[in-house]
């Protein structure tokens, strides 16, 4: 049985190849427990869910990544974002007057031409990164492949698979030949015994074979496998004949950010006038979180005591 909500890192000894494996079963289920997607647009969502955190998984912040996907096909947007911690969410917005079949299962079908963005925030906002490329190919693992190649530099391979029980996705990564040393213990003195001898040419040589022969196995992982399979399993089915260190499972949970508190501070920022207006038509305010579907409901009582503590909060604020 596959690992379940969890991500598993692991690194080649003998080169400076790492990986990321990684399932999201409970944490999907909960992530569109209150959505009814199509089959073909929920399968896809799941695709970015799994890439999202394979993404976060390769580097170092404190904050939020945001995968997202736009384009003027009959999927307009589509938007994961997964904490330092790999607490994720996704939403996907789409035409409901069109249909959406299995033939429709492609990148392009469904979001037609657009751009892929993956935007890296920090907590205190202080930073921002930001890398944009063209939505291409069939799968979302092609554009992704697009975006390292373009914005990180680095050879990078994905397999993602997703469906209504789960998504998992695998992660391959040349890294620097430098960084091997950094990465894995004594990987510099095994690159100069056992991979190659000779011209640095040479060594050259040897690690892009290595990177090729690695993505040329990842290949023959079948969406059914990596769905079923535990994480041993899979590096023992693909790489046997390498010496592979599997690292502690980290793990990946649904979260969603919305807060009444920031709801309200969303209305304060509408205006008191505004939000009366709703009220006095309706009887009270309903806002609801489009990641996760929660409503929050602000009545007469509600609104009262919203404008009166920022009023308050502003007067205790002034400088006179």
């Amino acid at each position: 049985m596959h690992d379940r909500d969890n991500l598993h890192r692991f690194m080649f000894e003998h080169f400076p190849i790492r990986g990321q494996l990684v399932h999201v079963d409970a944490a999907w289920r909960a992530l569109i427990e209150q959505r009814e997607y199509p089959p073909a647009i929920r399968d896809m969502l799941g695709q970015a869910v799994a890439a999202s955190l394979l993404l976060a998984s390769t580097i170092k912040f404190k904050g939020v990544l945001s995968l997202q996907l736009q384009g003027d096909g009959p999927v307009h947007l589509m938007l994961v974002q997964c904490t330092e911690g790999l607490g994720v969410r996704g939403l996907a917005r789409y035409r409901e007057d069109s249909k959406y079949g299995a033939d429709q299962a492609n990148l392009g079908a469904l979001f037609g031409s657009g751009n892929l963005t993956v935007t890296l925030e920090t907590e205190s906002a202080a930073q921002r990164y930001q890398g944009i490329v063209p939505i291409t190919g069939e799968r979302l693992a092609d554009a992704l492949q697009l975006y390292f190649e373009n914005s990180e530099q680095l050879p990078t391979r994905l397999w993602l698979h997703a469906d209504a029980d789960g998504a998992s996705g695998m992660l391959l990564q040349e890294l620097p030949a430098e960084s091997a040393t950094a990465l894995s213990a004594g990987a510099a003195d095994v690159a100069t015994t056992d991979v190659a001898v000779g011209t640095r040419a040479e060594h050259a040589a040897a690690l892009e074979d290595a990177w090729r022969r690695v993505q040329i196995i990842g290949d023959t992982l079948t969406s059914e496998e990596l769905r079923t399979l535990a994480d041993q399993e899979i590096l023992h089915r693909l790489f046997n004949e390498d010496d592979v260190r599997l690292y502690e499972a980290a793990p990946v949970y649904f979260r969603c950010r919305c807060s009444r508190e920031r709801v309200a501070g969303m209305l304060q920022g509408l205006g008191e006038q505004e939000i009366r207006s709703v009220i006095a038509e309706r009887g009270e305010v309903e806002v609801r979180c489009d990641f996760c579907n929660r409503a929050y409901a602000f009545d007469a009582v509600d609104a009262a005591q919203l404008f009166n503590a920022a009023v308050a909060a502003d007067r205790g604020t002034s400088v006179h």
